[in-house]
């Protein structure tokens, strides 16, 4: 912000720099000479009354009436400011030409009456006017829209937020499902799934607070869920997975963006008494993290309350407002019905 309005600044200042310093520009394409004093006496005024009709519009009129809504009044104030000034200005400019030009010049008679000048200046000035609040217009338009790219950044944290905070009551729900039904007929695994779980929730409890980890430590949580899982399966179940992320991979990524997929796959993707298979691959390619999951599809019926079931709605608004346009979902049952395939690729940026 400071630098900002430094900027601004040094442009203000450089632009009357150029306009008061115009006359001198002007004495290398001309000829003609002027001195110091000539010009604070002669070629000052104008550029002066420029300036004060720029400021006042800027620090006064603009601020207190335009955008106020006030247009009339607005209108009304410049039409008062330029034409006491543009008058003042050209009184001002005769009075002390008068001694100086008056029987000197035997042209005088034949220069163009003073009106035409008078008019040119208020012209002038009311472009001055109409820059100043096109300036300031501008910052004020950047200045709002700073501030609702900021609201809408914390809007977005703030439902980001809500998001991960109503996934750890999901994710936590399903896996207590799996391990209250170990604990049926195997209550060994049931301790291992409990120990499993501990890692897990370690995970949730801590990295999930953050908006992002990094993409080793995702990985290293999905392993360890995928073996919590694969406790309670039966033989008949075909578990597949392959993870070619490198351990060192720093890469940041949103925390727990893929678990509902995975979640996904073993409730719908097993069987009690048929064959069945999930195969889950991650992979790296060119900062962009892959995930494909094919599953058997077995769909659970209406009565089926395993689950909350907003698992995919989570994962498609957290996707939304953490990687929008810059993520690819692709999912959809097989034509025959009996597999389901969802490949989510993620650009992942540093």
């Amino acid at each position: 912000m400071r630098n900002r309005q430094l900027i601004e600044i040094l442009i203000h200042i450089a632009g009357w720099g150029i306009v008061f310093g115009f006359p001198f520009l002007m004495i290398s394409r001309s000829g003609f000479s002027i001195s110091f004093w000539e010009y604070l006496h002669h070629g000052s005024i104008v550029p002066m009354s420029f300036l004060v009709v720029f400021y006042v519009n800027y620090f006064l009129l603009i601020p207190r009436l335009l955008f106020e809504g006030k247009v009339k009044q607005y209108l009304l104030w410049n039409v008062l400011l330029i034409g006491c000034t543009a008058w003042g200005s050209h009184l001002w400019q005769n009075l002390l030409a008068a001694e100086h030009t008056l029987g000197k010049d035997p042209r005088s008679k034949q220069r163009p009456p003073q009106w035409i000048f008078l008019m040119r200046d208020i012209f002038s000035m009311i472009l001055t006017a109409g820059l100043s609040a096109a300036i300031r217009m501008t910052s004020r338009w950047r200045d709002m829209d700073n501030a609702r790219r900021e609201a809408e950044k914390i809007r977005t944290e703030a439902e980001l937020t809500n998001l991960r905070s109503q996934l750890n009551p999901h994710f936590l729900l399903n896996t207590l499902n799996n391990i209250y039904a170990l604990i049926a007929f195997d209550s060994e695994k049931a301790q291992q799934a409990v120990e499993e779980l501990s890692k897990l929730l370690r995970h949730v409890l801590y990295d999930n607070q953050q908006s992002t980890v990094p993409l080793h430590k995702e990985m290293d949580f999905i392993r360890n869920y995928i073996e919590l899982m694969r406790i309670r399966l039966g033989a008949h179940v075909e578990l597949k997975t392959s993870i070619e992320i490198p351990k060192e991979c720093t890469l940041p990524i949103a925390p727990l963006l893929f678990i509902s997929l995975i979640e996904n796959a073993f409730k719908h993707g097993i069987s009690p008494t048929q064959p069945s298979y999930i195969h889950i691959h991650f992979w790296l390619t060119e900062g962009r993290v892959e995930c494909e999951i094919v599953n058997s599809n077995f769909p659970k019926s209406s009565a089926d309350k395993s689950g909350s079931g907003i698992g995919l709605e989570q994962v498609k608004r957290r996707l939304e407002l953490s990687y929008a346009g810059h993520y690819l979902w692709q999912q959809g049952v097989s034509a025959d019905g009996k597999s389901y395939r969802s490949r989510l690729t993620i650009e992942l940026r540093n």
